[in-house]
């Protein structure tokens, strides 16, 4: 009955609106079942003055005046992913269950390769200095039985501190640590997968890859897998999966004026290409320097700290007061070396610039892989992305631009930008 009576209006308003007589064609329906969007009382009288004016015009309509605006809705409603399977959403949780137990391990390990590094050094220092008390003794008063017990002192001395330096628990532990913070953004990035959108068969795939590769990076087992602690060339780190296309494409909802580019321009374009620019010329360099001194200067303590404890070994082994003497010397001069390596943890200070480079650089592989992708759709929405670099940097939106123009400027002509990319380190 409600579409008869509208359908009757709009006849006799169309009919006296008009001089001429027109033929008024109109179409009569059984009644439907009204749709729940319906229940809106704003939204039928929208729906009937919309009619009203089609048939003033002098239009005849042979169409409901029930009108189907679902396809309208739907094109307004975000874009949800499908349904994931059971398999799917099965694999995610075991991948999901690894990486925390693997957090755990790390943070475990982490913590006993820190305790290696205080004991190691608190008792190769204690046995350095007991010899070197003893080696001054004999050389005051000679005396075989003390130069004796210095000699054993210096010989296993040197012993442990070739096994500090060898594997570097300093270094160990930042490792630990390191790995157990990416691996707890990845624990992170899995669970926003599941609160966010519905997984798919990619996202298992790629969060596979990025948890082996954080296992290549960051090994748990000394013995075979270690890290190389004194690389022939200082590289940065590199925990994320080297493959062309390492980003994810970007999910949910997109604005409708500004769906074609995803909420990219040309502007914010070159705005990253400058901000790459200066990571790459500025602070990737310069960790890439400290890093270099770092690792220079470690393997000159490393060598040096076990050759002066054997020299006082082999000193005393000779005999004489001379030799003695040097043996006493170069055993202070072993437990000073030792505790500004170890006790300075110098090793950690070389896996701190090492991560740090590898932040940098990852985050131009990113930036650059990003842009390379011409299908707008494929990336990651525009102002989100630059969201994300601006807070990975420690900056606002607005000195992230800044930092843009400088860089920009500083191309044209022909100087250096005068800050660092990064605000945080």
């Amino acid at each position: 009955m409600a579409a008869l009576q509208a359908s009757s209006l709009l006849v006799s308003s169309s009919s006296s609106g008009c001089s001429s007589k027109r033929t008024i064609t109109a179409s009569i329906q059984a009644p439907k079942p009204l749709r729940p969007w319906l229940a809106d009382p704003s939204v039928m009288i929208t729906k009937k003055l919309v009619e009203e004016l089609r048939t003033r015009n002098g239009y005849a309509f042979a169409e409901p005046l029930q009108m189907d605006v679902a396809q309208e809705d739907r094109a307004l409603e975000p874009c949800l992913s499908p349904t994931p399977s059971i398999e799917t959403i099965t694999k995610l949780h075991a991948i999901l269950e690894a990486v925390e137990d693997i957090v755990e391990m790390h943070n475990n390990i982490g913590e006993q390769r820190d305790n290696w590094n205080k004991l190691l050094l608190n008792s190769v220092n204690m046995m350095t200095l007991t010899a070197t008390t003893m080696a001054a003794m004999a050389a005051a008063a000679p005396a075989p039985s003390l130069r004796a017990c210095s000699a054993l002192l210096f010989t296993v001395a040197t012993g442990m501190s070739l096994v500090m330096s060898k594997i570097q628990p300093s270094q160990l532990a930042e490792e630990q640590r390191n790995a157990s913070r990416l691996f707890k953004q990845l624990q992170s990035e899995i669970k926003s997968i599941f609160a966010l959108q519905s997984p798919s068969a990619s996202d298992v795939k790629e969060m596979m890859a990025k948890m082996l590769a954080l296992d290549r990076a960051y090994p748990l087992p000394l013995l075979g897998a270690m890290l190389e602690k004194f690389p022939a060339k200082f590289e940065p780190a590199a925990w994320w999966p080297r493959v062309s296309n390492n980003r994810r494409q970007s999910r949910g909802w997109k604005s409708v004026a500004n769906s074609k580019r995803n909420g990219w321009s040309e502007d914010l374009d070159v705005e990253m290409r400058a901000i790459v620019q200066v990571l790459k010329s500025k602070d990737k360099q310069d960790y890439l320097r400290l890093g270099n001194l770092a690792l220079k200067l470690n393997k000159i303590m490393a060598v040096s700290a076990p050759l002066l404890t054997g020299i006082a070994a082999a000193g005393l082994a000779f005999g004489g007061s001379t030799a003695t003497t040097v043996a006493a010397i170069a055993g202070v001069m072993a437990a000073i070396i030792n505790g500004f390596e170890h006790g300075g943890q110098v090793g950690m200070v070389v896996e701190m610039y090492r991560s740090c480079a590898g932040f940098f650089d990852l985050m131009e592989e990113t930036i650059e892989a990003t842009l390379e992708e011409e299908d707008y759709s494929k990336r990651e929405n525009g102002e989100l992305f630059e969201m994300k670099v601006a807070m990975k940097l420690g900056r606002s939106l607005s000195q992230l631009r800044d930092l843009a123009r400088k860089s920009m400027a500083s191309c044209v002509e022909g100087t250096e930008v005068d800050e660092f990319g990064s605000k945080l380190f």
